[in-house]
């Protein structure tokens, strides 16, 4: 009896939640959304599937190469403008050009996709300045771009989402990754509170592994091998060849294991965006619902054992 009662509680519910999440926000075409990191991936197919959608779209790029093919693959509503979120002097030179556009309306959304994934590596085989590159771009850069656009979007009560991962809830690997988006977890939850009463949502997206240009095997290879490559001897002589042989079969087995499919991520950006209820947080893919999530909340010494299982093993060991 109990049990069917909750069943069918459960399945009002969900029902409910799936209406609630299918009304849209009215007004789509009037609404300016700028976007991060255009050039490739994520960034480039949400641009072109908002503009799609009728929205008048503000793709930021770092090069002007990228920008120019992403121009000629779209009409007239979708503009470009050169960023380089880790410069002050970009950043602020961007947000007077949306200023210029989105006039007296403001700017409803605001999607912080930029990001870097290398120098990664074992922590001791890292520098300081090798943890600050990936930090600048994908947390400093984040928080200085959103602080500067916030007056505009707060005008606008419009959206912020920001571009995390499921490694901003779990970590096995060194490097300034994990650690960033850890930070954007924090920031975007800090964030939510003090824009409530304004009327501005603010959205994570925690994707699990898909292939992108910063996940390229080819690239996570080349930084690993240009890494050993400078290490002191005695560290080499620590951890072996063999680990590092290990570490470069993980990565092309984990590439391989990438999700292909881009538009699980950005669908989840644009319901973000143009939904009148947006969640908190979107997890995009299979691994990040199934395996991710649920072993954040595990103890940690389960999620160690569990991530020492496929880790490889150092020459020297205690």
């Amino acid at each position: 009896m109990w049990l069917y009662l909750a069943a069918v509680l459960a399945g009002l519910y969900l029902l409910w939640r799936w209406h609630r999440e299918r009304q849209t926000v009215p007004g789509l075409p009037e609404k300016y959304v700028l976007i991060t990191g255009c050039d490739s991936g994520f960034g480039n197919l949400l641009a072109r599937q908002l503009e799609a959608r009728g929205l008048r779209v503000l793709a930021a790029c770092l090069t002007e190469a990228g920008a120019a093919r992403l121009r000629a693959a779209a009409s007239p509503r979708l503009q470009t403008v050169l960023l380089d979120v880790t410069s002050s002097q970009s950043v602020a030179a961007a947000a007077a050009w949306v200023r210029e556009r989105v006039g007296d309306r403001g700017l409803w959304g605001l999607v912080n996709n930029a990001g870097i994934a290398i120098p990664t590596a074992p922590n001791e085989w890292l520098t300081k300045d090798d943890f600050v590159k990936v930090l600048d771009v994908n947390l400093v850069g984040l928080i200085e771009v959103t602080l500067s656009l916030l007056p505009l979007i707060r005008r606008a009560r419009g959206r912020v989402v920001n571009v995390a991962s499921i490694m901003g809830r779990v970590s096995f690997f060194g490097g300034g990754y994990c650690i960033s988006k850890f930070g954007v977890e924090a920031f975007s939850d800090s964030l939510r509170l003090e824009m409530r009463d304004f009327g501005v949502k603010v959205s994570v997206i925690e994707p699990g592994y898909f292939k992108t240009l910063i996940t390229s095997a080819e690239n996570m290879e080349k930084n690993f091998l240009s890494i050993w490559e400078k290490l002191p001897a005695e560290t080499k002589a620590s951890y072996g060849q063999n680990y590092l042989n290990e570490f470069l079969v993980s990565l092309r087995k984990m590439q391989k294991q990438c999700n292909p499919d881009l538009r699980l991520v950005t669908d989840c950006m644009e319901h973000a965006l143009t939904s009148r209820h947006p969640r908190t947080r979107y997890s995009a893919g299979w691994d990040a619902k199934l395996l991710y999530i649920p072993l954040s909340y595990l103890p940690s010494a389960l999620t160690d054992l569990v991530y020492s299982w496929s880790y490889p093993k150092p020459a020297q060991k205690a």
